[in-house]
């Protein structure tokens, strides 16, 4: 039986890691080295389809750092603190910091750029 805490962190049909409160979402980028946010949500057709792809490139590429998934319908004040204001958007954390943030027309590289030496510098550095 799941936590309070890890309440939501598995919740999606496809087994991606979820968050669903600022507290946890506070918690996880201060406790992670690395970590990828995917704000969207059901409804954008275009962020269903980018989803897996994305989540493929960070477990096949970048496997030290962690996917969350953050519905922007079910969580909107998630959203708001974090200036998400337009789909799919994804922020880029490595020790705790905002190091990249992709919106709206993401191509796969240049997310790949985005990740790839900051990754170097924590991970392999």
């Amino acid at each position: 039986m799941e936590s309070k805490q890890d309440l939501g962190k598995n919740h999606s049909q496809e087994g991606l890691k979820t968050i669903q409160n600022l507290d946890q979402l506070n918690q996880t980028i201060s406790e992670e080295k690395g970590v990828v946010l995917y704000f969207s949500n059901e409804a954008c057709s275009v962020c269903r389809v980018l989803k897996p792809r994305v989540k493929e490139l960070v477990d096949r590429s970048y496997p030290q750092m962690n996917f969350y998934y953050i519905d922007t319908e079910n969580s909107p004040l998630i959203a708001g603190q974090h200036r998400v204001f337009t789909i799919p958007t994804i922020l880029i954390y490595f020790e705790g910091r905002e190091h990249a943030r992709l919106s709206r027309n993401i191509g796969m590289h240049q997310l790949e750029e985005a990740i790839a030496r900051p990754y170097q510098m924590v991970f392999e550095g």
